[in-house]
């Protein structure tokens, strides 16, 4: 099938010279293949406010990466459960250039003004960030669990189907402490199968754990490779809540949240708090 692809490829492009393919029945094979017309349609402010659009188109490419970063984190976990280090590295690699993409994407809104902004926030009602199913299921991912997040979703099945979902699996860091311990590194018992619906505080044995995995630091120590991938995805993640912490103070201050929350309190305590604890703990006694 691929070197016949190939060769059709070769024998259009015979045709026309050099110049591209520019007839074609109905629309073009790129909107079709990815939906452009469909997400070209999507945006629809609603004010005359200018600074809106960015900020509509910026929520919306946030999305997409926040379901590109989910895919690779889902694959990365589920690797780790298989005992494919190698896969699980693949994934994080590629969720780590998607999340740079997400840090980078606060840019966006970099320019906008607290009038500019002031003159549509109304009309967002209460919608907020902080409904968003695919940032709420990357956070299970990374462990932040919590029953009462999935309650927004109520009314849309299939969001909260895959939360529910997400929050009774072992989320991605659960995955790697699991493949440590079936590679004999003394993980606790109670971090290898656990209620995963709750949160597991820091455990000064998982520091341990990881502690004997950085003391081998010979090339091709697979673990420890692990080891740093899990940190630059937390590092990013972190990057991602600062970014967003200071893009709110920037454009409203201290205002209350849209969604009910206390607005700037809330996002500074979210970008305080360190994803993966035991991997940064573990540097001070190095």
């Amino acid at each position: 099938m691929a070197s016949s692809t190939a060769y059709s490829h070769r024998e259009r492009a015979g045709q026309d010279g050099e110049l591209p393919t520019l007839s074609f029945d109905g629309g073009t094979p790129y909107a079709r293949y990815g939906g452009i017309d469909t997400l070209l349609s999507l945006q629809n402010p609603v004010s005359d406010e200018p600074a809106e659009t960015s900020f509509i188109i910026t929520t919306q490419v946030m999305e997409l990466l926040f379901t590109l970063v989910r895919h690779e984190w889902e694959l990365a976990r589920d690797a780790l459960e298989a005992d494919d280090v190698p896969a699980a590295l693949a994934a994080l690699r590629r969720g780590a250039g998607a999340q740079d993409v997400l840090v980078e994407s606060w840019g966006l809104l970099a320019t906008m003004t607290p009038t500019e902004f002031g003159r549509f926030r109304d009309g967002l009602g209460e919608a907020s960030g902080f409904q968003s199913h695919t940032y709420r299921h990357l956070e299970f991912l990374l462990g932040n669990k919590s029953a009462a997040m999935v309650r927004p979703h109520r009314a849309t099945p299939e969001a909260r189907a895959r939360l529910e979902r997400a929050l009774a699996e072992p989320g991605l860091y659960d995955a790697a402490l699991r493949l440590l311990h079936r590679r004999g590194v003394p993980v606790p018992a109670e971090r290898v199968e656990r209620d995963w619906t709750s949160p597991a505080p820091p455990h000064p044995d998982v520091v341990r754990a990881w502690a004997l995995v950085y003391a081998d630091d010979r090339p091709g120590n697979e673990l420890l490779a692990l080891a740093e991938a899990l940190l630059d995805t937390a590092e990013r993640m972190t990057r991602w809540r600062h970014r967003h912490l200071m893009a709110v103070k920037r454009t409203m201050g201290a205002k209350p949240g849209t969604g009910g929350s206390s607005g700037l309190r809330w996002l500074d305590r979210n970008a305080r708090e360190d994803v993966f604890p035991e991997l940064w703990q573990l540097r001070t006694g190095i």
